[in-house]
């Protein structure tokens, strides 16, 4: 069961996850989340632990109930200039930028972030899955994303990014030597996996 209090005293604490950093395609996508205090909610969990019919429902849920909450992205651009972990930072900062209410802290998903502000910070490993307003932004990141790469299978089905939503699937990767790269993908990856002929043009 989630923890339903705050990891720190403060009266204001932001939950930050990241959803798509380990996609070859797509923007990677970040939410924060700002709930009450005194906010319970037993449903809330890790997103990855949810079938996707109840991330959307839950969705609905932390937009309704939460103080504040914003999401923050990251094209692969910026990803092949400044590398998955920086942009998956940058895009938590994006969405802390956009939150129309202060916090006094963040809490953050994994062991990895950077200052935001002056505001004091804690990383959480499987926060997500430990913590209401970390389950929530990790919803929240999840089905933004998802819905980003829906829309852009319509303009490539053949990358059935549909299912995979830019992750390495066999079938994404035989896509890619077939047709080639497409504005979307991260050229910073190893789009083929292995050392394929055409894998030499691409970094890990």
């Amino acid at each position: 069961m989630l923890a339903s209090h705050y990891f720190n005293e403060y009266e204001l604490e932001a939950g930050c996850d990241e959803a798509g950093r380990g996609c070859l395609a797509g923007s990677v996508y970040a939410a924060a989340v700002v709930f009450p205090k005194d906010y319970h909610n037993e449903e809330l969990n890790d997103s990855k632990k949810l079938t996707a019919h109840r991330r959307y429902e839950l969705r609905k849920v932390v937009e309704r109930d939460a103080l504040a909450w914003a999401v923050g992205v990251v094209t692969p651009e910026e990803i092949d200039k400044i590398n998955i972990l920086n942009a998956s930072i940058l895009a938590m900062h994006r969405a802390l930028d956009q939150l129309t209410v202060r916090p006094e802290a963040v809490i953050v998903d994994g062991n990895r972030f950077k200052p935001y502000r002056d505001l004091p910070y804690t990383t959480i490993v499987k926060g997500d899955g430990r913590y209401l307003s970390i389950a929530a932004a990790s919803i929240l990141a999840k089905t933004f994303r998802d819905d980003y790469m829906d829309a852009l299978a319509e303009e490539y089905p053949q990358y059935d990014w549909k299912s995979n939503k830019g992750y390495p699937t066999k079938k994404h990767r035989e896509a890619v030597r077939r047709y080639g790269p497409t504005p979307y993908h991260r050229m910073s990856f190893n789009l083929l996996g292995g050392t394929g002929e055409l894998s030499i043009d691409f970094k890990d």
